[in-house]
């Protein structure tokens, strides 16, 4: 029962986020263009709620053993696509600001492709290990399963260790800028979105010490399940302040333009 009310919780805070930011949003969806970076925004952002509708799945209808295994396996599975396309948004991010340096998307496609893989099978392979359950209580519907904790402590430290290499990244562009510009630090942090990339960081952080402290846990997925929305929430966030203040940009580029009439128009940026 405790599992629902922090699933409930998680969701409570995922609606709230969504209301709060919806205005800003709904600007985006209609005044930006259709780009591929659109496309992986949206899925991203919307996929929560056939993540919901899964859950609901999984706890409130009645079940056997091997129809659970089917639904907890297409949940992990859209729950890494979920984590992959947020943690996509981190890696562009830190490839425009190495000015699409080869080198760098190279690396990073490597490295997420062996993490995207590994984290595939360290998925599949708790829930084959797993003892997977479906309710016999009369009026208690749904399944139940027990992950093994090292198994999930292997799936946090992949993922660690792959946004600590984009913080390590995104610290060396930080530090060259900021030694290149001579201004303020907290500045040139800002502008490099790395608080977002240090909030991510933090929650990985977390759930690979709990493991290790609490090593009989029962609340792994449910730690997981909270990255996940974290994660996505900071990647669409981060996304929506870019194009946000690019779009600031231009229109105040538009009104330089427009209030020196003396300037012509090859002086003004397109």
């Amino acid at each position: 029962m405790s599992h629902q009310y922090l699933y409930m919780s998680i969701t409570a805070f995922w609606i709230y986020e969504y209301a709060c930011s919806f205005h800003e949003e709904w600007e985006f969806l209609r005044r930006s263009r259709w780009t591929k970076v659109k496309v992986l925004y949206i899925i991203t952002r919307y996929l929560p709620f056939f993540l919901i509708a899964m859950y609901l799945c999984l706890n409130l209808t009645p079940s056997n053993t091997n129809k659970c295994r089917i639904l907890i396996n297409i949940y992990s599975f859209v729950s890494q696509i979920s984590l992959t396309f947020s943690e996509s948004f981190f890696a562009l991010r830190t490839y425009a600001l190495w000015n699409n340096n080869r080198i760098v998307l190279l690396g990073l496609l490597s490295t997420a492709f062996v993490m995207v893989v590994t984290s595939v099978g360290i998925r599949f392979t708790i829930i084959a290990t797993s003892n997977i359950t479906a309710s016999t209580i009369p009026g208690i519907q749904g399944c139940s399963w027990s992950p093994s904790s090292v198994l999930y402590l292997m799936l946090f430290i992949f993922l660690f260790v792959f946004q600590l290499g984009l913080v390590f990244l995104t610290l060396i562009h930080v530090i060259q800028s900021w030694r290149s510009s001579k201004g303020h630090l907290y500045v040139v942090l800002v502008k490099h979105n790395i608080f977002y990339y240090a909030c991510g960081l933090l929650f990985s952080a977390i759930n690979v010490i709990m493991p290790v402290l609490f090593p009989d846990s029962a609340y792994y997925i449910v730690l997981e399940d909270l990255q996940v929305c974290i994660l996505r929430i900071l990647a669409t966030r981060m996304h929506l302040h870019l194009w946000h203040l690019d779009q600031h940009t231009h229109n105040s580029d538009a009104l330089i333009c427009i209030s020196m009439p003396d300037i012509s128009p090859a002086d003004c940026p397109v």
